[in-house]
């Protein structure tokens, strides 16, 4: 393509958003984006900079009411929502009704199997709609599903959990390497942006500072589309977040059985062969292991490994920044293969 891209984001004030705006505004072939928000923000800012002033100049970037003839106006291409879940639910099937594609980070979209929807509580205005919408959207884990992106009207951007553990298990499971039936556990820690914007009891800094605690056992919301991404059933895995005190990034750190005795090299040449061509997954030659300052304010998954003197049990860690590859980095990596460009575009 030739034409720059236009593209409207609704919900630039939250972390991911403020990112992913930050990543469009330099990207060589998007026009400044439009900012939007919702009516019931009205006693919000009215512009990004009084949200962050990191974004003063140029007008500090104002923010427009949402309406479809104003994208229409604009002659928006793709439309991000940075959105709560039940918000992106209502607004895509109008959007693709209107012509437009969308990139939704939220988990509105991401699930296929209603008992795992279920979670984030969403009432459908038109179940109709919904239900015809639901298969057609792409699980946007370009490592996964770069085949299906391209053409997509809907592209659910995943979980950042679900990211770091789903990458790391999915060349092994392709490979039949791993003894399902000793079960797989992921023990992910992350920093409290993870948790969104709004603020918490949970998140306040006297909550989170100098310690390590342990959330949602058996019901964090990014379990399902870990589950349905990898083909496992829930009794095949044991998966258990953290939070850290610290702003951002996420490090999983995945127990699994081999299947049969292995040796480091071939364990590392599944992982490299896997992600050949994929400029987004970097592998780390054992012993030595990712951390998250190294993947942090980058676009990248590291994935690292330790194989046990046995030679059965497999460590596996995978580190990403939580707002980059987990939310905004993957969004805009999306969009480029959308749209046809690079997928480093804008995000070296």
């Amino acid at each position: 393509m030739t034409a720059r891209l236009k593209a409207a984001v609704v919900g630039a004030t939250g972390y991911a958003g403020m990112e992913l705006t930050r990543l469009l505004l330099r990207h060589p072939h998007v026009d400044t984006p439009l900012l939007l928000r919702r009516e019931c923000d009205i006693k919000g800012p009215s512009s990004l900079a009084e949200a962050s002033p990191v974004f003063s100049g140029n007008g500090g970037y104002p923010l427009q009411h949402f309406s479809w003839p104003l994208l229409k106006n604009h002659g928006v291409n793709v439309l991000f929502l940075a959105t709560p879940h039940d918000v992106s639910r209502a607004l895509v099937p109008e959007a693709v009704a209107q012509g437009l594609r969308v990139i939704d980070l939220s988990g509105a979209w991401r699930l296929k199997q209603a008992r795992h929807r279920a979670i984030y509580e969403c009432r459908d205005e038109n179940s109709a709609a919904a239900a015809e919408l639901t298969p057609r959207a792409v699980y946007g884990l370009p490592e996964l599903n770069s085949d299906r992106i391209p053409q997509a009207a809907i592209v659910a951007n995943p979980g950042c959990y679900a990211t770091s553990i789903i990458l790391a298990l999915a060349p092994l499971l392709a490979a039949g390497l791993i003894d399902r039936d000793h079960g797989i556990i992921s023990d992910s820690k992350s920093g409290v942006s993870g948790a969104g914007k709004e603020p918490s009891a949970r998140t306040h800094f006297v909550s989170v500072a100098d310690t390590l605690s342990a959330y949602a056992v058996f019901g964090h919301r990014h379990t399902g589309e870990i589950l349905e991404q990898l083909h496992l059933d829930a009794g095949e895995l044991t998966f258990t977040p953290h939070l850290l005190p610290i702003p951002r990034g996420i490090l999983s750190t995945i127990y699994v059985r081999l299947a049969a005795i292995m040796q480091s090299g071939e364990v590392e040449s599944c992982l490299r062969v896997f992600y050949a061509g994929k400029p987004w997954v970097r592998i780390f030659p054992t012993p030595q292991l990712p951390q998250i300052q190294f993947s942090l304010h980058t676009n990248y998954c590291d994935l690292g490994f330790c194989l046990a003197e046995d030679r059965r049990r497999l460590v596996l860690v995978s580190c990403i920044d939580n707002l980059l590859k987990g939310a905004a980095g993957q969004a805009v990596q999306n969009m480029n293969l959308m749209f046809g460009y690079k997928e480093e575009e804008g995000l070296q």
